[in-house]
């Protein structure tokens, strides 16, 4: 009688594990849920009247839209994380006339540029100087001032697997102002830290086109349709937003998918 008592116990108790797990579970997911609408909501882009949209880099996986009208001031381009190519750093110098400052500590392949300048720097972004693992890494702020191109006109593409949190967040915004054009993909779109720093980029650029790389097209991540995406930012010292503010740009034919043998999966606004 006592084993089966103490086996009841034990059964309820499980019971009641399982459904705290569980509440637990949907709770989470819930929150996520929530911040990725907020983050989708941040993110949604606007018309521009006077962008054209150009594509740099390459034609799929590596290539990146940017309104190629609006570079014409820019003095120094800045890629961070090229894993030994970097098309865009070789359009946008070869477009612009300037050096691509190249920042990679994983991959320290040195890629070549027939017609444009690079330099390249064994060396990743972050939110603080740092050695990890034998790697260094250091913030936009110092590697810029490094380079002497403190208050010059920049470019900059940022695909770094995450790091872009951390490293943009610790950017000041008056470095940030010096960016004409800036392109991130983002990693983290159910992170509070997300939603947080485009609060802070909104407050210097407007965003200007989302594009969804279709390698990390999952269910259950909606209203986003890729869990890494694409997004072009304007300074507002350059942007025109149409008469309306909110217009959504459609998609733009430039924007081929990542991975052409995959199927595509572009976000939608309302």
């Amino acid at each position: 009688m006592r084993n089966k008592i103490l086996l009841a116990i034990a059964s309820l108790a499980a019971v009641a594990c399982a459904v705290l797990f569980v509440n637990e579970w949907m709770t989470v997911r819930g929150l996520k849920r929530e911040i990725r609408e907020m983050f989708f909501a941040a993110v949604r882009p606007v018309r521009l009247a006077n962008c054209t949209l150009q594509r740099f880099g390459s034609p799929h996986d590596g290539g990146y839209l940017m309104c190629g009208n609006l570079l014409g001031e820019v003095q120094a381009s800045y890629s961070y994380g090229i894993h030994g190519d970097d098309n865009w750093g070789c359009d946008i110098s070869k477009k612009s006339g300037v050096t691509t400052h190249q920042y990679d500590c994983f991959d320290l392949t040195r890629p070549a540029c027939p017609g444009g300048s690079f330099a390249f720097h064994e060396e990743c972004v972050g939110d603080a100087p740092a050695r990890i693992e034998g790697r260094a890494f250091d913030t936009v702020a110092n590697q810029v001032r490094r380079n002497s191109d403190v208050g010059k006109r920049l470019v900059v593409k940022m695909d770094v697997e995450n790091a872009e949190l951390g490293a943009l967040s610790a950017t000041p915004d008056e470095l940030l102002s010096q960016i004409d054009q800036l392109v991130v993909e983002f990693h983290r779109i159910d992170w509070l830290q997300s939603v947080r720093l485009m609060e802070k980029l909104k407050r210097t650029f407007v965003i200007a086109y989302v594009h969804a790389n279709n390698y990390a097209c999952p269910w259950g991540i909606l209203p986003f349709t890729s869990g890494a995406n694409e997004i072009l930012f304007v300074n507002k010292q350059l942007a025109i937003v149409d008469g309306t503010g909110s217009a959504t740009p459609t998609v733009s034919p430039l924007a081929t998918p990542n991975f052409p043998d995959r199927p595509d999966c572009q976000p939608r606004w309302p």
